[in-house]
């Protein structure tokens, strides 16, 4: 009983002040990075499997990070069984369901239930910590998926949504919640890069078969590959370091807000490079998403 809390837990984080200067840069680069990743994603998948891009983009982001020396520190034996699940839980998992899902659901829909990644960050630090959010906190949550909603609505409103995709970007989301929280304290110890790059490794081995059996499947185009290759070296690799060195410093509750930013990212880009409609009310959907944000960053009890 004792390995398996040591395995499923987390930790505060190490800065509960407001969040400073250094804090919403993290917040920012993960945010960015991640909301392009809806439309990389959607090109990857016009040629390639989708189990295909998720090895693609697993190596890419593990070469990345191994070319920082930082990340061939060595990690304890006794947290070995916490990397193993980190890496099933915030990697192999969600990086095979997402773009399997995003086959059957319109990247609206795939926005809003992403966005309630903060909602089940926050319930398990709860459990694993033995407390609540502070109030502060819990209305920053609140606020800042109530914003989430208004943004995606007018995309997803109308959109295409089978009941098994939903289904499927549920199941990451909530293997995302967890895994913030298993972040925390290996972030603590060892750093964001070796606990990256372990998980990272761990992640391809399991994907590996799924690859292997959906390769024949597959074409080639360079515009595809290059979506690979940028989802690898950017969203595998440099916002899932920029992530976990937030979560180490502000705790999961508060990290996981940058979330919420996604799909404003993913609007203003699509209206940007797509020229897609922007909806009024996704303007007031990012005004909560903001005050959510600043509200979650407060000061924890």
């Amino acid at each position: 009983m004792a390995r398996f809390h040591r395995v499923l837990s987390t930790a505060p984080g190490t800065r509960p002040q407001a969040f400073g200067l250094a804090d919403w840069g993290l917040l920012a680069t993960a945010a960015l990075i991640w909301g392009s990743s809806f439309v990389l994603i959607a090109e990857g998948v016009e040629v390639f499997a989708p189990p295909v891009v998720s090895w693609g983009r697993l190596v890419l982001g593990a070469l990345a990070l191994s070319l920082a020396p930082a990340s061939r520190r060595p990690i304890d034996r006794a947290d070995w069984p916490r990397v193993i699940v980190l890496s099933l839980v915030w990697m192999a998992i969600p990086l095979l369901l997402f773009p399997i899902a995003q086959q059957w659901v319109a990247s609206g829909i795939a926005g809003m239930i992403n966005g309630a990644v903060p909602l089940f960050a926050g319930l398990a630090a709860a459990a694993f910590l033995r407390r609540w959010p502070g109030p502060w906190q819990a209305a920053g949550l609140a606020v800042g998926f109530g914003g989430v909603v208004m943004v995606s609505w007018p995309a997803a409103s109308g959109a295409s949504g089978s009941p098994l995709g939903v289904v499927l970007i549920l199941l990451a989301v909530l293997c995302y919640g967890l895994a913030v929280n298993l972040a925390v304290p290996l972030q603590q110890r060892y750093g964001a890069l070796p606990t990256l790059l372990r998980s990272q490794v761990v992640a391809i081995v399991v994907v590996t078969p799924f690859f292997v059996a959906a390769l024949p499947s597959s074409g080639w185009a360079w515009s595809s590959a290059g979506a690979v290759f940028l989802l690898g070296v950017l969203g595998t690799g440099a916002a899932y370091v920029a992530m976990t060195v937030l979560l180490g410093r502000v705790g999961a509750t508060r990290g996981s807000i940058a979330t919420y930013f996604i799909p404003i990212v993913a609007i203003a880009l699509g209206a940007l490079l797509r020229e897609e409609r922007f909806h009024p009310v996704s303007l007031v959907g990012m005004t909560l998403v903001l005050l959510g944000a600043w509200l979650t960053s407060r000061r924890e009890r």
